[in-house]
């Protein structure tokens, strides 16, 4: 069965994930070290994956429990590369669908902004999320689910 494992601690677009993961049926994964509350929604096909505090747990969890059949949903680009690796389908916050076409190029960005940041340069983060985003986070969502479900019926 196809599962949406969402990085929860920075995801602004959990209420579009839960409303199309309940109309479609399918179980939500919200994984969070704590560092953030996240209230639950309620719904019995949401739940909430509380991992240890380290930098990285919440990763390393999706990226153990995902396979070729499930969506991640999340802004961080190496977790994004790990569960390309396991087959999974990945879609940012911005409805950018993150495939082994694109990851390398997205990898090697962040790393040279990294370094840019090192030397002192000033790079600035992520632009608050636009309407325009979220429809197009929904459009690429469904698009990914569609995709994952009709694997599942193949598996």
């Amino acid at each position: 069965m196809t599962d949406i494992y969402v990085d929860g601690d920075a995801c602004p677009v959990r209420e579009e994930i839960y409303r199309v993961a309940t109309r479609l049926q399918l179980n939500v994964l919200v994984v969070s070290n704590g560092s953030r509350p996240i209230r639950p929604p309620g719904t019995s096909n949401v739940s909430m994956v509380l991992v240890g505090d380290s930098a990285d747990a919440a990763d390393d969890w999706i990226a153990e429990h995902i396979s070729a059949v499930d969506v991640c949903v999340t802004s961080d680009i190496p977790l994004a590369s790990r569960c390309l690796k396991k087959g999974a389908r990945v879609v940012s916050p911005t409805g950018k669908q993150w495939t082994e076409a694109n990851i390398g190029n997205a990898l090697a960005g962040r790393d040279i902004a990294r370094h840019l940041r090192e030397l002192g340069e000033n790079t600035r983060g992520p632009a608050a999320l636009t309407k325009q985003d979220r429809s197009r986070f929904l459009s690429a969502l469904d698009t990914a689910l569609q995709a994952a479900l009709r694997e599942a019926t193949r598996s």
